[in-house]
């Protein structure tokens, strides 16, 4: 892994100006923000792309889905689904903020599902971060937190495929680093590439599990938080 801070990378912060001008661009054709994901942050894959942090992309109201929905996978390469804790930001928060600061600025938590494409192998980390970070829907059970704040006691994940218990989890964090760290990495990523995390918006945190692989089998993915509830979706 570089020692060096994410943003003083140069391939980062072409890729960062390529992917945030995609984003202005959809968010002028009147598509409307909805927070940011955080990708290829579990030790091996810094070590991989030789980056100091994860990679942090953008999330928009086009690409959610709501919880129970069909999603098409026609014409995807290869799809994957990641289970995931949405952490909702309940204040804009700045570079530099501590940990108390991080942790005070989230209004609380709750299931999510990232589907991405990933139409090409994850190799080099500018264009990972032009094509957004292969992100192509976020399901989502409702537009607020499931429970508040952002403590991870007593959550048990587990995931459903064809039917059936796929994998479980009492440690949500352990696959991804821990969720006021990883705020605090969005909101000093953004400052550097001139933007802000905000309040009202969302950041998914990494898969809970090792992200899967779809299959031509696969019809449906739940995703269960106990005690928070849970989200699912289709494909068509």
């Amino acid at each position: 892994m570089s020692t060096q801070n994410l943003w003083d990378d140069p391939r980062i912060v072409r890729g960062m100006r390529a992917q945030l001008e995609k984003r202005r661009q959809r968010l002028a054709a009147g598509d409307k923000a909805l927070g940011w994901k955080v990708g290829f942050g579990t030790p091996a894959m810094l070590k991989q792309l030789g980056i100091g942090g994860p990679l942090v992309g953008f999330l928009t109201q086009n690409a959610r889905v709501q919880s129970g929905a069909a999603v098409s996978l026609a014409g995807w390469a290869k799809p994957v689904a990641e289970p995931e804790i949405a952490v909702h930001i309940g204040r804009d928060l700045p570079a530099g903020a501590d940990a108390a600061t991080a942790a005070a600025a989230i209004a609380g938590i709750s299931p999510a599902i990232e589907l991405a494409d990933v139409d090409e192998p994850p190799e080099d980390p500018e264009r990972i971060l032009a094509g957004n970070i292969y992100q192509r829907h976020v399901v989502l059970a409702g537009p607020g937190p499931a429970r508040a704040g952002s403590n991870a006691d007593g959550l048990v994940c587990s995931v459903v495929r064809h039917g059936k218990e796929f994998a479980k989890t009492s440690d949500p964090q352990a696959n991804t680093g821990e969720w006021v760290a990883i705020v605090r990495h969005v909101a000093d990523v953004l400052a550097a590439s001139g933007e802000t995390l905000r309040a009202g918006e969302i950041i998914i945190t990494g898969s809970v599990v090792p992200p899967l692989v779809l299959e031509p089998g696969d019809n449906a993915i739940t995703f269960a938080v106990e005690p928070l509830g849970s989200v699912a979706v289709r494909f068509a």
